[in-house]
């Protein structure tokens, strides 16, 4: 256990400590303003203020954990080792920066309440980030940070038996199509040989043709493939299924069909199933209510992890939401155009809402990147970015979390690459 001193104990340094100290490096913390119980701990501890007593290990703050609210601040980022630091303090303190404080910064992602430019789609661009404004967004900064301090505590307290973690793939699929024409009704398939044979698309036509006669099957649904993948590597898997209204009436299906729920059912026997949240109930609670219920019923378990299509998070309402459904983990934590960690960190944390000043039990799932945000870029750049993310990644014995959509599995020369990093864990 690791002793804390600090003058005032306040939810956000609770937060911060426990998620770097606990959930990062193991290690259990309690809290304490009395001097005399400090002193007479024999074990590992430190002093966090202000001021240092006398010789213990201390780190300095700069305040923001004993702070209320939020406020526009001024950062400033520099480098630090192999990584960067903000948030710097004078040379009293053990470490030349408050890592608390910048750890609650990233993941309470103080920024995203701050008056900011929203994309096409009502979210937070990461352009408006720290992270990318400042070149960290692919490190996860907090556990190389945790990591300093491991070693610090490692020097100081050489008799504690610090534990270890380890390296996990925990890999995630966004099924919102999970059909490319079977399922898909009579209207939008004769909409769709209309516009191929407009675009003279004989191919598509004539594939078109062979599913929905039942003579091959759809190119879109290879969860079998996805399933037995996962199984033969040994990672995590969670496959997110939509059953609400699409973002468009090319991407709606109807949910409701026997065949789609025997696909669901079917993937839940094997593998954990997530509800992928309709874009357009975000913002209503009767419709997430009925789509968690619809995915409840289907699935014949609780709900534990969903994602929010189109990767739309709207801070703080939208994990209001998730609370209020009694969600467990949420898996949207993710920028869709860019690779990196958009809460700095690789390590699943809990939310923490601002405007209540309240730690919640909803975890969320920090996730590395989405495969739509290379959709660009050749095989070997698309190699190479993901190599860097995970390598970063093992330094701190973190989790490896990628968004995958089943789309990106079809036989295609473009998708093998795909399959390689899916299937290489």
């Amino acid at each position: 256990m690791l002793l804390i001193h600090t003058q005032k104990i306040t939810p956000r340094v609770d937060y911060a400590f426990k998620h770097i100290c606990t959930r990062i490096l193991g290690i259990p913390v309690q809290f304490t303003t009395v001097i005399e119980t400090f002193i007479a701990h024999s074990g590992p501890k430190l002093s966090y203020g202000k001021q240092p007593m006398a010789n213990e290990l201390f780190i300095q703050s700069r305040g923001l954990l004993f702070e209320q609210g939020f406020d526009d601040l001024d950062i400033s980022v520099t480098s630090w080792g192999k990584t960067i630091g903000f948030f710097a303090v004078s040379d009293k303190s053990a470490l030349p920066f408050d890592i608390f404080s910048g750890a609650f910064y990233l993941l309470s992602r103080y920024e995203e309440y701050l008056p900011h430019f929203k994309d096409n789609l009502g979210r937070f661009p990461v352009e408006e980030s720290i992270a990318y404004k400042e070149g960290f967004l692919r490190q996860p900064v907090i556990d190389f940070w945790a990591m300093s301090l491991k070693t610090l505590l490692e020097e100081q307290f050489l008799d504690y038996n610090f534990p270890s973690r380890h390296y996990n793939v925990h890999h995630l699929v966004e099924a919102s199509r999970p059909f490319e024409f079977a399922n898909r009704g009579f209207l939008r398939n004769f909409i769709g040989f209309s516009n191929d044979l407009v675009k003279l698309r004989l191919r598509r036509v004539f594939k078109r043709t062979r599913v929905l006669l039942r003579l091959r099957k759809d190119p879109f649904n290879n969860f079998t493939w996805i399933v037995n993948s996962s199984k033969k590597e040994g990672g995590k898997l969670s496959v997110f299924f939509l059953l609400g209204e699409g973002v468009s009436f090319r991407e709606d299906l109807n949910t409701k069909r026997k065949r789609y729920k025997q696909l669901v059912k079917f993937v839940g026997d094997y593998t954990k199933l997530g509800l992928l949240f309709s874009y357009h109930s975000l913002d209503d609670h009767e419709r997430l209510k009925e789509e968690k219920k619809q995915m409840e019923e289907l699935s014949h378990r609780s709900l534990s992890h969903s994602m929010n299509d189109q990767f739309m998070v709207s801070l703080p309402n939208h994990y209001r939401n998730l609370l209020e459904l009694e969600v467990a983990c949420d898996c949207t934590m993710v920028y869709d155009t860019h690779l990196g960690f958009r809460a700095g960190t690789c390590t699943p944390f809990l939310f923490y809402d601002l405007d209540y000043e309240i730690k919640t039990p909803l975890i969320i799932q920090p996730i590395a990147g989405t495969t739509t945000a290379l959709k660009e870029a050749s095989s070997s750049s698309i190699e190479m970015s993901i190599n860097e993310l995970k390598e970063n990644i093992k330094s701190v014995h973190g989790v490896f979390s990628f968004v995958f959509s089943n789309k990106d599995f079809t036989s295609t020369k473009k998708n093998k690459i795909w399959k390689y990093i899916f299937s290489e864990n």
